[in-house]
């Protein structure tokens, strides 16, 4: 099944057996409208984690019926965090989401040595994006954008990992993955070249499965067939990418932002390589975007 458009994630995820959700420090209107929302489409079970007098508040104010969550008391939201990832330790979780506290915290507790949920010391956790944009004719899968700042190239290879495995959880079943660099020829002296170079001959020979993997690419190659006819460049990938690896974060932050602020696209993020899946929206995106990163949670939790 090719996933074309954000609602269809939401579709996809209902026929899916129901995960169990922890919210830590779910605090806010829009995070308990998009877990409520969840839970009543059968997506999730959901626990959340907070204040037990605002959880209740909020419902009330919004007519939620607050027997379909399991709340659990606490107000500090550092002690929060680290309660909701102490659920997910235990067994009693298979998604993690940051409610109304700071990245920072959130990912703090995630990243706790001794209590948090990272697997292995060399795991690597990444953000991974799938958004609508109006002028392209399918999802875009894409990473980096928001937690590693220079993936060096075994971080490369983890997301692009990670991009072929949130492909073919929303039903692609070749992904064609796009590594970025500010050119398309090979140029020993540009390290994302270098890098796009070897992590698409690690694919030709199998070191990557599951996808049609090809780099260097700029952007405009990646998704305009036309730029790349003019260039004269062939490629499975050019023009048609389902998914795209960025060479830093300020590209893929940039790439983020001006799809999201300029063109009104639509998205859901969550944060891999841990235990589960994580769900890591602002604490300013709408109710809408985080049922988005609620479903691709669902979808990619074991």
């Amino acid at each position: 099944m090719n996933i074309t458009q954000l609602d269809q994630i939401l579709e996809l995820a209902k026929t899916k057996s129901k995960k169990r959700l922890v919210a830590a420090y779910a605090n806010d209107e829009h995070t308990i409208e998009a877990v409520y929302n969840a839970v009543t489409a059968d997506i999730v079970d959901a626990t959340l984690v907070g204040d037990e007098a605002t959880i209740v508040a909020i419902c009330k104010t919004h007519k939620f019926d607050i027997s379909k969550f399991c709340i659990v008391q606490e107000a500090d939201e550092n002690k929060a965090s680290s309660v909701a990832v102490e659920l997910i330790n235990k067994g009693q979780g298979d998604m993690l989401m940051k409610g109304l506290l700071s990245t920072d915290k959130y990912m703090r507790a995630i990243l706790n040595k001794e209590n948090g949920l990272m697997s292995s010391p060399k795991a690597v956790l990444s953000h991974i994006t799938v958004m609508e944009v109006n002028n392209y004719h399918k999802l875009i899968i894409c990473g980096d954008v928001a937690v590693i700042p220079a993936p060096d190239f075994n971080q490369k290879v983890a997301i692009a990992n990670y991009l072929v495995k949130t492909a073919h959880s929303l039903g692609i079943a070749t992904p064609k993955v796009a590594i970025l660099a500010a050119t398309e020829q090979v140029l020993p002296g540009m390290q994302a070249c270098v890098d796009a170079a070897m992590i698409s001959k690690m694919s030709e020979r199998g070191q990557i499965k599951g996808a049609i993997i090809d780099g260097p690419m700029g952007l405009d190659i990646a998704l305009d067939k036309e730029s790349a006819q003019i260039k004269k460049l062939r490629s499975e990938v050019a023009g048609d990418a389902d998914c795209i690896l960025f060479p830093n974060i300020e590209s893929g932050n940039v790439f983020y932002k001006c799809n999201t602020k300029l063109a009104n696209s639509k998205l859901g993020a969550i944060v891999v390589g841990a235990k589960v899946p994580c769900i890591i929206t602002s604490r300013g995106d709408s109710a809408k975007a985080k049922m988005y990163s609620i479903a691709l949670a669902a979808l990619t939790a074991k």
